[in-house]
């Protein structure tokens, strides 16, 4: 179902962003909400186009929303938590990655099965690639290489982001869905919705090299800073996987909020979307405990994490 634009953006509590501010798209309510990490509260919050799906930063401080039923992209600068830019795209724009230096965004098309380049200033495209069916989220590498997972296809693609071609295709298990690179990127970490594991990759040798239970339906992952441990929210079990990163054993579970999504870790916490309880658990990854809850708006499904000096410039 297709949905008009919101003509203006409501911006609400508009303080300087912090070196670690959460952002949080919530489906449901249209929003995205900034979530100082100093104080685990919600510092702003901006009004955007109908579903935002998924969530990508840029270096400069910009985030970029996807928005599958509203055919366009929102850029936000995440110090004022203004809306710059509203990009019309000419599909169901789901998966999303920036450039570092904010000149592109990556889009992976719902419908058609192919990523596209476009131009952050003008929307353009300027490049595509097919790969598989519903690709599902999008990570780009400092080697300028993009992943994404095929979720119906069952495996990732791999993109050549200056030539626009894929390189190589990876199976990995049953319906793929959330990405997340270690940090020193020689591992890609695959969550596959429907088979309950996650595949490991070689990103050097594009080849799975283990893959591993975890809970029901896991619908995302991310890393400690150290990238000691691996962390998959599990949506049916609503509970986040705890993973050794060496030996891949699954090391503790934790009970979040209701049908967890999105999960990102930052100032040695990692925080969690809760799409069916509308709120952000944060787990302290020094007890592997959950030490609150934060309320946002209406059906929170993806999250990203901001960067601070250059936005705007």
């Amino acid at each position: 179902m297709r949905s008009a634009w919101l003509a203006t953006a409501l911006l609400v509590a508009a303080t300087p962003v912090s070196p670690a501010s959460i952002f949080v798209a919530s489906q449901g309510a249209s929003q995205l909400a900034r979530i100082d990490t100093g104080t685990n509260t919600v510092t702003a919050t901006t009004q955007v186009q109908t579903g935002p799906a998924a969530v990508a930063a840029d270096a400069r401080g910009r985030l970029y929303l996807s928005h599958p039923d509203a055919s366009a992209i929102t850029i936000v600068e995440g110090e004022t938590a203004r809306v710059l830019k509203r990009l019309t795209y000419k599909g169901q724009a789901f998966g999303i990655a920036a450039d570092p230096l904010g000149r592109f965004v990556y889009v992976g098309d719902w419908t058609t099965g192919r990523v596209s380049r476009l131009s952050a200033e003008t929307g353009a495209v300027e490049g595509v690639v097919a790969v598989g069916k519903d690709p599902a989220n999008l990570v780009l590498d400092r080697a300028g290489r993009i992943w994404v997972a095929d979720r119906e296809s069952h495996q990732v693609s791999v993109i050549d982001a200056a030539r626009m071609e894929r390189v190589a295709t990876i199976a990995a298990g049953e319906a793929p869905f959330a990405l997340c690179l270690s940090p020193s990127q020689n591992r890609l970490y695959v969550a596959n919705v429907r088979s309950n594991d996650l595949t490991v990759i070689d990103t050097a040798a594009l080849k799975v090299v283990a893959t591993v239970p975890v809970g029901a339906m896991p619908y995302g992952v991310a890393t400690s800073a150290d990238g000691a441990r691996i962390l998959v929210s599990n949506q049916h079990a609503g509970t986040v996987t705890i993973l050794d990163a060496n030996s891949l054993t699954l090391t503790d579970t934790i009970t979040v909020g209701r049908y967890p999504e999105g999960i990102v870790v930052a100032d040695a916490r990692a925080y969690v979307a809760n799409w069916f309880s509308d709120d952000v658990s944060v787990i302290d990854l020094a007890t592997l405990r959950e030490t609150g809850r934060i309320k946002v708006g209406a059906g929170p499904r993806n999250l990203g994490i901001g960067q601070t000096g250059e936005a705007g410039r």
